[in-house]
């Protein structure tokens, strides 16, 4: 595949980094590189290993959408970042496509026998339609979709522009879907809107698209914006006018629940994941796990939405998970650096009020066993999609509020300004003995 050079690029204004559009932080340029379904090659992590060290720091992070990211880009070596990781086929099909290529799915899609459907084919036909498609290019570098067929070890918390998830098994398995969320998992949850065979799929999310960009206004860069001002039977009832078959009920299908913790350890006793601490690799370990994949595995790597790395089809699972663990990844659940998630903080994000990964450090010998928490440096929670049981939000230099999940937003506040130690004492209370006094 040819990959157009960013010489002749007019690269959209955004705030998100890309492939294509350097974007400068504290610590230097960040360039995301958008991964298809998270997969990448040996020899595609050993040229963002090369470009890391030559035209960065060699820092490189795993991203909460299954992606890698460069940090620390070089003043003037922009272009030579971008050209080399071009050259090892790390772009999309045509320069406009980079940002839309936000398609999620399992890091065990086409692997997991017990899943309902191999949705590998059908992530191949979602993605050429958003690449090979000109006018979704001009979808938000945020507009994002989620592919479910039922596997073990899914990311279902993350909300979706628009998501869909095999209802059952077969050649024409029903698809349900929604809008602006997640698959319902509970009866709480809001449930699918309907469902379409899997042979319509495409079909649908084209038109899901197309109604989207037809009626949403420029500042409405999400589903969810848009659904504030078209109630959810309109743009139904549109969708089914412009489909050839119609809509099906999912009446109240729910997603049963993935196994936590499954990026971790060995799966089916051939597919190993492991976890770089706090989502952060350096160009020598991407390298030493692309050496791992290629001795023991099948010369490909998988990145995850929990931050971490899977090696599908290795040879002997518990030689390369001895292999993790010996190049400093978390392999198990139990691990503290398992259980906690830290954005860049205030040493690389001029918005970080705290250095909250060198404070998750600190937290990390007094979590818990069952405790699962992210610190944010600030109130934009770059490094979780999702609330998680319990944040740290920065309200300044290792001083942070606690809040355990519950409605909306972090959830609800325990408590005010407190240092790592005091936050490690509280975590470790009983639940039933915490109050809140402003």
């Amino acid at each position: 595949m040819k990959h157009a050079q960013p010489t002749s690029l007019s690269v959209r204004p955004s705030a998100c980094p890309g492939l294509l559009r350097i974007v400068q932080a504290k610590d230097g340029g960040i360039c995301r590189i958008k991964l298809p379904c998270g997969r990448l090659s040996s020899a595609q992590a050993r040229a963002v290993a090369r470009a890391a060290r030559e035209f960065a720091g060699g820092v490189v992070e795993a991203t909460n959408r299954a992606n890698l990211q460069v940090r620390g880009v070089k003043a003037g070596a922009e272009r030579a970042l971008t050209d080399a990781l071009l050259a090892a086929g790390l772009g999309a099909s045509s320069p406009g496509a980079d940002d839309v290529r936000n398609l999620m799915v399992s890091p065990l899609a086409g692997l997991d026998t017990r899943a309902l459907v191999d949705i590998s084919p059908l992530a191949d036909q979602l993605l050429a339609l958003l690449q090979d498609t000109p006018q979704f290019h001009a979808l938000s570098p945020k507009f994002a979709l989620l592919l479910d067929g039922g596997e073990a070890l899914a990311m279902l918390e993350h909300p979706h522009d628009i998501w869909l998830a095999a209802m059952s098994r077969g050649e024409d398995a029903l698809f349900a879907f929604g809008l602006a969320g997640c698959p319902p998992q509970s009866p709480d949850d809001a449930p699918a809107l309907a469902a379409v065979p899997r042979s319509q799929v495409p079909a649908l999310v084209e038109t899901l698209l197309e109604l989207f960009l037809e009626l949403a206004t420029p500042e409405q860069t999400r589903m969810r914006h848009l659904l504030a001002d078209h109630p959810v039977g309109d743009l139904l009832l549109r969708l089914q006018q412009r489909l050839e078959v119609p809509l099906l009920p999912a009446g109240d299908w729910r997603r049963p629940a993935p196994q936590p913790f499954a990026h971790l350890g060995i799966r089916d006793g051939r597919h190993a994941g492991g976890a770089p601490a706090l989502g952060r690799l350096d160009a020598t370990l991407l390298a030493d796990l692309a050496d791992l994949a290629d001795s023991l595995g099948d010369g490909s790597l998988r990145l995850t939405p929990w931050q971490s790395v899977l090696l599908p089809n290795v040879r002997d699972g518990e030689a390369v998970l001895h292999a993790l663990q010996a190049l400093g990844l978390v392999t198990h659940p139990r691990e503290p650096l398992a259980r906690l998630i830290a954005c860049t903080g205030s040493t690389g994000c001029a918005k970080g009020l705290a250095d909250t990964k060198a404070d998750a450090l600190a937290l990390a010998p007094r979590l818990p066993a069952d405790a699962v928490v992210h610190l944010s440096g600030c109130p934009r929670s770059c490094a979780a999609a999702h609330a998680l049981p319990f944040t740290l939000l920065a309200t300044g230099p290792g001083r942070y509020d606690l809040y355990q999940r519950g409605g909306t937003g972090f959830g609800r506040l325990l408590a005010r300004d407190l240092s790592i130690q005091e936050a490690g004492g509280r975590l470790a209370a009983s639940p039933d003995t915490w109050s809140y006094t402003p």
